[in-house]
């Protein structure tokens, strides 16, 4: 992806990140998602699993996974957001996204996924973007909704005892398949 330095102050780059993006980007994603920062921002998983969301390792293995891409987004140098896009035959998988907590709620969600939709179409000429959610998410569900992806109600099960998942705090996680068409 092109990072031409001539981008006006708090124009979005996207790029695919490097190795040497990984801590930062495990910073990222606790942080929008584990412990008490995460709870700035509306995409908190804090009250459903303690303990990590991922780590340096799993970060690493998507960047070099040649069928992969770990997106990361700037603003004034700044590492805001970041998303994989993984591909899978005639669709595209979406996931480890994450923006700053305090950077949510004002539209930069919308302008990311669009972007990997985008990406991904003209990568791989994918017809479907999947995901999976934490099915008890509803707020999070409705946001994606929105952006037209749908429930499919195709569940696959939390990996409980896993920790580099996370730690449950309830005995009812399981992910669901939301898909939209490209």
């Amino acid at each position: 992806m092109d990072t031409t330095a001539h981008q006006a102050p708090g124009e979005l780059v996207f790029r695919d990140a490097v190795e040497s993006d990984a801590e930062a980007l495990v910073a990222l994603i606790e942080s929008a998602y584990r412990g008490d920062s995460s709870r700035a921002g509306w995409t908190t998983e804090a009250d459903l699993l303690e303990g990590r969301r991922t780590d340096p390792e799993g970060v690493l293995a998507v960047v070099t996974d040649p069928g992969s891409r770990l997106i990361a987004v700037e603003r004034d140098g700044e590492l805001i957001a970041c998303c994989q896009l993984e591909h899978r035959g005639d669709a595209a998988y979406f996931g480890m996204f994450a923006v700053r907590p305090r950077a949510q709620g004002g539209g930069l969600g919308k302008v990311i996924i669009a972007e990997a939709e985008r990406l991904a179409r003209e990568t791989w000429q994918v017809r479907e973007m999947h995901m999976t959610v934490i099915s008890v998410r509803d707020d999070l569900i409705a946001w994606y909704e929105r952006r037209g992806y749908r429930r499919t109600g195709r569940m696959t099960p939390f990996p409980y005892g896993d920790e580099r998942f996370g730690i449950p705090q309830r005995d009812d996680l399981r992910f669901e398949l939301l898909l939209k068409e490209l």
